[in-house]
């Protein structure tokens, strides 16, 4: 066996290439970024865009929006809440998605593009399990649980609602409109199908917490719960309604 001599370095120790440390370390960072963007996207925030102009004022076509997914789960949804609901049953219209490539698929699919997939909604929770929501009062407010609701994020110039209706919102459901009422294919238009128009809570992605693009209408949460404040449960409803 040969004595190395002192100080000779171990030929498995050779350093390497700063070049190829460089491509290492950056492989590495990348790698980490896709892993938290993925993990991300996966369990707290996604990102999705909007299509259409029915959540107008408050969401615009081509708005970039964040959504919340801890609600539902950890957090509760609310009346007033704006929400991305998957469209289980084809309800609302024909494919109006962006065309993608390959490279932006899996872009979205790891969380660094939204998701532009035309199965994907986003409305205002009018409506909760038990609720009964109608239209309309002398005034032309909808009631909910016989409490006529003053809504202000409503699309100027436009009413609540065009159309007559009264539904009870099956449990576990929600039940959503569109703020710009007169262009919104919304729950009002399946009042006659199974559910009464109603989502599932189990469809809903999450709520609407930020609007990240374009940069000029960046800004928080669209979700309005105050018009809501003064509606009774439904049980208080019913109770006041018998007296």
């Amino acid at each position: 066996m040969t004595d190395q001599p002192a100080g000779a370095e171990h030929p498995d120790r050779r350093r390497r290439h700063p070049l190829v440390s460089m491509l290492i370390e950056a492989a590495i960072i990348i790698g980490l970024a896709v892993l938290i963007s993925f993990i991300v996207k996966t369990f707290l925030l996604r990102a999705f865009y909007i299509p259409s102009e029915s959540m107008e004022p408050a969401l615009e076509v081509n708005d970039r929006i964040v959504v919340n997914l801890l609600a539902p789960g950890p957090m509760d949804l609310d009346r007033g809440d704006v929400v991305v609901f998957e469209d289980t049953r084809q309800w609302w219209g024909p494919d109006q998605a962006p065309e993608t490539n390959p490279a932006q698929d899996a872009m979205i699919f790891i969380g660094l593009m939204p998701d532009t997939s035309s199965h994907y909604v986003v409305k205002r929770i009018v409506g909760l399990g038990g609720d009964t929501v109608e239209c309309c009062d002398e005034q032309g407010r909808i009631l909910v649980n016989g409490e006529p609701i003053d809504e202000p994020y409503i699309s100027p110039g436009r009413s609540p609602s065009d159309s007559e209706f009264s539904v009870e919102v099956p449990e576990d459901h929600v039940w959503l409109l569109g703020d710009n009422r007169g262009a919104s294919a919304d729950s009002r238009a399946h009042v006659h199908e199974p559910d009464a128009g109603a989502v599932p809570v189990d469809d809903v992605i999450g709520r609407h917490m930020s609007t990240v693009w374009p940069f000029s209408r960046f800004g928080g949460g669209v979700s309005d719960n105050e018009p809501f404040s003064d509606v009774p449960e439904p049980a208080e409803a019913s109770r006041a309604a018998a007296e």
